[in-house]
C-alpha cells in the first residue's frame, strides 16, 4: 500500500477507486488525476495484466496523460481513466459491464467513462443502462465510434507538423509510414491517400495490412523494418513506447505525428529526436479528436461542430511547435507546459467546473 500510495503522490491524483463485484469476477480500478478543470473523462480499459501492480501503474499513468489531453485540446475536463483486469475475449460479460456501470454511477459523475482497448461502443451501450456518466455510445445521444475523429485529428495535426518541418502544407506525394492499421489507422491511411500520400504501412495483423493494400495502394513492409523505412512521416498508430533508444537510432523520418499513446518510452527519447532535427507532434495533443467527439455529448451532439472542433487540433499542434522553437525545449516538454499553465490558472482563480449530476 506504500507503494501505491508513492504513486499517487508521484503523479499527482486526486483519487483511485477500487471495484471488486463476487458475482461476475469484476475487477476494476479509476484513476481520477484531476477535476480541476471538469469531470474526470477518460475510457475504460479491459486487460489481462501480468500483476495487480500493473493494472495499477497504467491506471495512474493513463488517467494523468488524460488531464493533460484535456488541457492542451481546451476542454473543460479532466482526466480519469478505468481498467477492469481480465482477457475481454474470454472474461468479458453482460454482467460484468453492468456491474462496473454501476460503479461508475457511484462515483457521482467525478469520472465518465468511454471506450478503450478492449472495449466496444456496444459495451458502452450497456454500461449506459446503470450509469449517465458514460459516453461514446450508439444509443441515444451516443457520439459512437471515436476513431474516425481521432483519425481527423491526426490528420490535422500532421499537416501541421510538416509546415513546422519545412516540408509545406500540402501532403501530396508525401511518405507515410504508418505503424498499426487497425480502427485508427485505417481512417487516417484513408484520409492521407485522398490527399495523395504515398503510403507504408505494418501491422501484426493480416487482414487489417490487405484491407489498406487494396483500397489505397499502400506498400508494406514488416513490423521491425517500419522504424527505418526512408519517409516524410513517421505515423506510430499502434503500441506505446515505440520511440526508444533502440528506435530512434533508425529513424529516417522529418517528423513523427501518429495517434499511439505514450509514444516516447523515457522523456530522453524527445530529447534524442529534437537533437535529431526530427520534428514530433506530442501523442496527447495531436489524437484528442476522440476525446473531443466523446467530450461533444456532455452538451448534446452535433458532428458539424465537432468536426470543426477536432479541426483545431492543427492550431494546437502548431501553437505547441511554436513554443518548443522559441524556448528551444522538446515538443513533448512544450505541450507538458502548455497543460500546466492551463491547470495552475484555473487552480489560481480558486474555482472549478461543476460536476453534473
Amino acid at each position: 500500500m506504500v507503494e501505491i500510495f508513492q504513486d499517487l503522490i508521484s503523479y499527482g491524483h486526486e483519487q483511485v477507486a477500487f471495484f471488486h463485484d463476487k458475482d461476475t469476477g469484476l475487477k476494476a480500478i479509476v484513476g481520477i488525476h484531476s477535476t480541476v478543470l471538469g469531470p474526470a473523462l477518460g475510457g475504460c480499459r479491459m486487460w489481462n495484466y501480468a500483476s495487480e501492480s500493473e493494472a495499477v501503474r497504467d491506471v495512474l499513468r493513463l488517467s494523468r496523460g488524460m488531464t493533460y489531453k484535456a488541457a492542451v485540446a481546451g476542454l473543460r475536463l479532466g482526466g480519469g481513466k478505468a481498467v477492469i483486469i481480465g482477457d475481454a475475449r474470454t472474461e468479458k460479460s453482460e454482467a460484468m459491464l453492468l456491474a462496473f456501470g454501476r460503479c461508475v454511477e457511484s462515483l457521482g459523475g467525478r469520472y465518465i467513462t468511454a471506450e478503450d482497448v478492449g472495449m466496444s461502443v456496444q459495451d458502452i451501450d450497456v454500461m449506459r443502462t446503470q450509469t449517465q456518466f458514460a459516453v461514446g455510445g450508439s444509443n441515444e445521444g451516443g457520439s459512437g465510434d471515436p476513431s474516425v475523429m481521432t483519425a481527423f485529428g491526426v490528420f490535422q495535426g500532421m499537416k501541421a507538423a510538416v509546415k513546422a518541418a519545412g516540408l509545406g502544407e500540402d501532403l501530396n506525394g508525401m511518405k507515410v509510414a504508418i505503424q498499426g492499421v487497425g480502427h485508427v489507422g485505417y481512417h487516417l491511411a484513408s484520409y492521407l491517400s485522398a490527399a495523395g500520400a504515398q503510403l507504408i504501412v505494418t501491422d501484426i495483423y493480416p487482414n487489417q495490412i490487405e484491407r489498406v493494400v487494396e483500397e489505397f495502394g499502400a506498400e508494406v513492409v514488416s513490423a521491425d523494418d517500419i522504424y527505418g523505412v526512408q519517409c516524410d512521416v513517421f505515423a506510430p498508430c499502434a503500441l506505446g513506447a515505440v520511440l526508444n533508444s533502440r528506435t530512434v537510432a533508425t529513424l529516417k523520418c522529418k517528423v513523427i505525428a501518429g495517434s499511439a499513446n505514450n509514444q516516447l518510452e523515457n522523456e530522453s527519447d524527445g530529447f534524442e529526436l529534437m537533437r535529431r532535427g526530427i520534428v514530433y507532434a506530442p501523442d496527447y495533443a495531436i489524437n484528442s479528436g476522440g476525446l473531443i467527439n466523446v467530450a461533444a455529448e456532455l452538451d448534446g451532439y452535433n458532428k458539424e461542430l465537432v468536426l470543426g472542433k477536432v479541426s483545431q487540433v492543427y492550431t494546437t499542434i502548431n501553437n505547441i511547435l511554436q513554443l518548443s522553437r522559441q524556448e528551444n525545449i522538446p515538443p513533448h516538454v512544450a505541450a507538458d507546459r502548455m497543460a500546466e499553465q492551463r491547470l495552475k490558472e484555473k487552480k489560481s482563480r480558486g474555482d472549478r467546473m461543476p460536476v453534473k449530476a
